[in-house]
């Protein structure tokens, strides 16, 4: 398929490709029937985890090798050049057919590290690592965040030391995803203790599996451990697998934030609607107060749509989205509070028992899960920071 077609032609040949080779999801049966999961983190067992990953995997790379896996990308890498939306498009299509969930660790992969790796990657890391990327021979994960630095990524501690023609990483990372599954982690780490804090630091790709790195499952409330933190004890590093220049970690990680906000817009909005569902399944009439929260819950999930066609309005015009980015993904965790205080309302005593009653002890995966992505992503806290200086025009925090 050469050029750009029109978005209605778009998707047509996506539904098509489609129907030949997979099966369309069943239609929408009756309130009660299918599954009644709205678990934001999953609590598989690590087999479980891996065998899900596999499916997945397998999924990705038949779509890839059939032209739609890599869609904004050049051909060199699989792609077709077509405009960033139209991924979008055809997420919408893809909606309607039984292929598997996407996990975090395929959209952290793929709209995440290899863009980055596109913007700041020698044209070696391009070829070595761009398509095993775009086609999930490889997956990648965070490693970002750390217990000391809390909401302040650029006050990392984990050490790179510069031992010839490689580079010695020592530190402890923390709230992973997909790291069991993982082949490389994205590190941000410190190389000059003796600059400023943004000044000092440098993005290197790690190998999972390589002598030193140990993953350790980390235990959530919703009894699962979609988590992990990782120990990087004396790591071994080729320069080669730096990305950037030594010392402009800072603007390499900047690179990964921002395309992980730009995602962050549609977050649980398919709970938010599974919610006005039940409210409307209701066994006795609502109260005045649940009509009340179910309405506000309607409206914000018809405005985060909204925020998120902003975003692609953005990506459409070519321009790179600046604060609704922010606003969307501030937007999305309220919406997963408002969904949880709803549903709380609605079911009451019946929401703790599971006396296996379709659709009532399921949700409490969503109130453990969802106060996770107020820190996720970015904290509710650095959102309105940035809003608060590049919007309202405030004046920036003290530097410390």
């Amino acid at each position: 398929m050469s050029g750009i077609p029109e978005p209605d032609e778009f998707r047509a040949q996506a539904r098509r490709w489609l129907t030949t080779v997979a099966r369309p999801r069943p239609a929408d049966g009756e309130w009660g029937s299918g599954s009644d999961s709205v678990a934001v983190f999953e609590n598989w067992t690590d087999e479980q985890e891996r065998a899900h990953t596999h499916r997945t995997q397998e999924w990705e790379r038949t779509r890839y090798d059939a032209g739609w896996g890599a869609l904004n990308w050049p051909a060199a890498q699989g792609g077709r050049d077509l405009p960033a939306y139209y991924e979008q498009l055809y997420r919408s299509e893809e909606a309607a057919f039984d292929v598997p969930h996407r996990t975090e660790i395929f959209p952290v992969t793929r709209q995440l590290v290899a863009p980055a790796i596109g913007i700041w990657g020698t044209e070696e890391q391009k070829r070595r690592w761009l398509r095993p990327l775009l086609r999930t021979d490889e997956l990648a994960c965070q490693l970002f965040s750390e217990t000391e630095a809390g909401s302040d990524l650029a006050g990392v501690r984990t050490k790179a030391v510069r031992d010839g023609e490689s580079w010695v990483l020592t530190g402890h990372k923390v709230w992973t995803s997909g790291a069991p599954v993982a082949t490389w982690g994205v590190a941000v780490c410190r190389t000059d203790p003796q600059v400023r804090k943004h000044a000092g630091i440098t993005v290197f790709l790690v190998r999972m599996d390589a002598p030193g790195v140990s993953v350790r499952p980390i235990r959530q409330m919703t009894g699962g451990a979609s988590f992990s933190e990782v120990y990087l004890d004396a790591v071994v590093v080729p320069d080669t697998d730096r990305l950037g220049p030594v010392g402009e970690g800072w603007r390499v990680t900047l690179s990964v934030l921002a395309a992980e906000r730009l995602d962050s817009g549609n977050l649980g909005l398919d709970n938010a609607d599974r919610a006005l569902d039940l409210a409307r399944h209701l066994p006795r009439p609502l109260t005045g107060g649940e009509q009340q929260r179910a309405a506000d819950l309607y409206v914000r999930a018809l405005v985060q749509r909204l925020v998120g066609l902003r975003v692609t309005g953005s990506l459409v015009a070519g321009r790179e989205p600046g604060a609704e980015a922010s606003v969307g993904k501030l937007y999305a965790t309220e919406t997963m509070r408002r969904t949880s205080a709803l549903v709380s309302e609605l079911l009451g005593p019946r929401l703790v028992a599971d006396t296996g009653e379709w659709g009532t002890y399921a949700w409490t995966e969503h109130l453990l899960g969802a106060p996770g992505y107020s820190i996720a992503g970015g904290t509710d806290e650095i959102q309105r920071n940035i809003l608060a200086e590049r919007v309202l025009g405030m004046p920036k925090e003290p530097a410390r």
